[in-house]
């Protein structure tokens, strides 16, 4: 399929050449789904696509082949001597002597292949173009902007078809667009870009969750500290953050004469509290968690709503612990891993385990007997747990590193990497980080960094996308709305309401002033769990109507329903 994706990307080159003759071009290689291609000095209009499409298939009915030649640099120039992007790309292969083109009907292009024989082994019915956007020059925010058309191409009809369906499927769970219908958060340009503003009911949402995850740590023997936003460049340069992250941290702040960093991670605050005085093997395991906010520069084109923000909140953990005790605690993680997502509706989970290059072990940090220890406790760590189907990446740890890296599967079937738990030779070695074993002597102690949830930013956007925004009823922002039918019966719902709040549910009253049924409308649009009809009947019976789930469930008494809600309002 990449061929056919490829020459297409070819075909709608030639096409818009045909219609635009002064467009430069740019880049045009096949993607996942499809292709496109980009042009400098046209401007295409999105009505214009549809014609550009209709000519890509009169193209692909004339069964053109692609043939491919051989040229010298020099022969290149001259050919793509009215192209600048094409020149730009040929300086930049300064060691290359000799060049590929290939010729399709009257159009050449600069490219390596591979490519079909001829445009019949095209189906004209299994590719569309798709939609037009930016897109800066070989992806460099330096360079300039050029236009970007993509086209969607599939084996079959169905098959295209299909990713249609599903890609429209994926637009209406768009966090960013049940985020602003559902009032959870906003973003704000004076604000700053990737700086995420949580309304009321995203606040609620987002206490509730991280509420949830911090009690689950809680039982499991963690203890909860608290590290500031900020600390001096020292801390950084000590860390390596400053020598192998800076490009993702912001930039420095003065104070007193002294420069400070926003944190990008909480991990050397943890080892300077752990380094606070001398520390003993009867301590250990150490386990300290923190809803930690951190700060990255993600670039502008990067940033993607709540999923790729500059600021957002980890639920971060590290955990300090003998030689002897690192697999258990990585299985422990594991299995804290499966019950939190077990709890959110989302069982179908996929694991990597990355570790060293078994080829050039002198090229990560740390001694290998400790590598050797750790990657071996990772390994057994997934399979005493059940993840024997796991993915080993050799040459996929970070140069300090093995770990494991888990991703949760949606309802459409999307995987999102969400979780890792890994191992830190750098940041012990770094701070000397050590303990007192039961001989005496000092040992050097594993680190284990894990964030379960990952971003807390970063798993709402996937959970909203994952349920459409019908949370389940003990994390939804508002779970019950009381509706009189008439001014008789407000009262009645107004100590309704209270009872409920005192229970600890989230409610309100609505008396919107239309019609009931579309105040049920408008309750089921804004994905209210339970919406209760009162009036003077239910009030003199001490009932309410229930609507759940779209259904109306008859009526019922008000102190079965409370019970009914106070058990489902806690996580199972």
């Amino acid at each position: 399929m990449t061929k056919i994706r490829h020459s297409l990307a070819h075909i709608l080159a030639h096409a818009v050449r045909d219609f635009y003759p002064n467009a430069n071009l740019g880049m045009g290689p096949a993607i996942e789904g499809g292709f496109y291609y980009d042009f400098g000095n046209v401007s295409i209009k999105e009505e214009d696509l549809a014609k550009i499409e209709k000519r890509m298939r009169e193209l692909v009915k004339e069964r053109l082949s692609f043939k491919k030649e051989t040229k010298t640099k020099k022969e290149v120039q001259e050919i793509f001597r009215n192209e600048p992007y094409k020149l730009e790309m040929i300086e930049d292969m300064k060691d290359k002597e000799n060049f590929s083109v290939y010729r399709t009907g009257d159009f050449v292009d600069l490219c390596e292949g591979p490519h079909i024989e001829d445009t019949s082994e095209i189906n004209p019915d299994t590719f569309i173009l798709d939609r037009s956007a930016g897109a800066y020059f070989k992806g460099s925010e330096k360079n300039e902007m050029l236009q970007r058309i993509y086209g969607l191409a599939f084996n079959t009809k169905k098959e295209l078809d299909d990713y249609i369906e599903k890609r429209e499927e994926a637009r209406e769970r768009d966090h960013r667009k049940i985020g602003k219908e559902l009032e959870l958060f906003m973003f704000d340009e004076e604000v700053g870009q990737g700086l995420p503003l949580y309304l009321p009911k995203g606040g609620i949402l987002r206490h509730l969750l991280m509420d949830f995850a911090m009690n689950v740590y809680l039982q499991n023997g963690y203890e909860i500290i608290s590290t500031p936003h900020i600390a001096r460049e020292e801390l950084w340069e000590r860390s390596g953050h400053l020598k192998f992250y800076k490009d993702d941290m912001y930039g420095p702040l003065s104070v007193d004469g002294k420069n400070y960093r926003l944190k990008p991670m909480n991990c050397p605050f943890h080892v300077k509290m752990y380094k606070s005085r001398k520390r003993s093997y009867k301590e250990l395991p150490i386990r300290w968690t923190e809803m930690g906010t951190v700060y990255r520069y993600e670039k502008s084109g990067e940033i993607h709503g709540l999923t790729r923000p500059r600021g957002f909140t980890q639920d971060d953990a590290h955990i300090f612990c003998t030689k002897e005790q690192l697999e258990d605690e990585i299985t422990t993680a594991l299995e804290i891993t499966r019950y939190i997502y077990r709890t959110l509706e989302m069982e179908n989970l996929l694991f990597k385990l990355s570790i060293r290059d078994p080829n050039s072990p002198d090229e990560y940090f740390g001694e290998n007997e400790a590598w050797k220890e750790a990657e071996n406790s990772l390994k057994e760590a997934l399979e005493s747990f059940g993840a024997t189907d796991y993915v080993l990446d050799e040459g996929g740890a970070s140069f300090y590193a093995p770990k494991i890296d888990i991703d949760a599967v949606d309802a459409m079937g999307r995987s999102w990497q969400l979780s890792t738990i890994q191992v830190d030779f750098n940041l012990t070695s770094r701070f000397e980080m050590t303990y007192i074993d039961e001989k005496g002597e000092q040992k050097t102690p594993f680190m284990i960094h894990r964030a379960l949830l990952g971003s807390i930013e970063r798993f709402l956007g996937v959970y909203i996308e994952h349920t459409k925004g019908d949370f389940p009823f003990w994390l939804a922002p508002v779970q019950v709305w009381v509706i009189p039918v008439s001014q008789k019966a407000t009262d009645y719902g107004e100590e309704i309401l209270q009872k409920l709040r005192k229970e600890g549910m989230r409610g309100e009253l609505k008396e919107s002033g239309e019609t009931l049924a579309k105040t049920i409308r408008n309750g089921e649009i804004k994905k209210i769990p339970y919406l209760l009809v009162v009036g003077e009947k239910e009030k003199a019976n001490e009932s309410v109507s229930i609507r759940y789930g779209g259904k109306d469930e008859g009526v019922s008494k008000l102190n079965v329903l409370i019970e009914r809600l106070k058990k489902n309002n806690r996580p199972s």
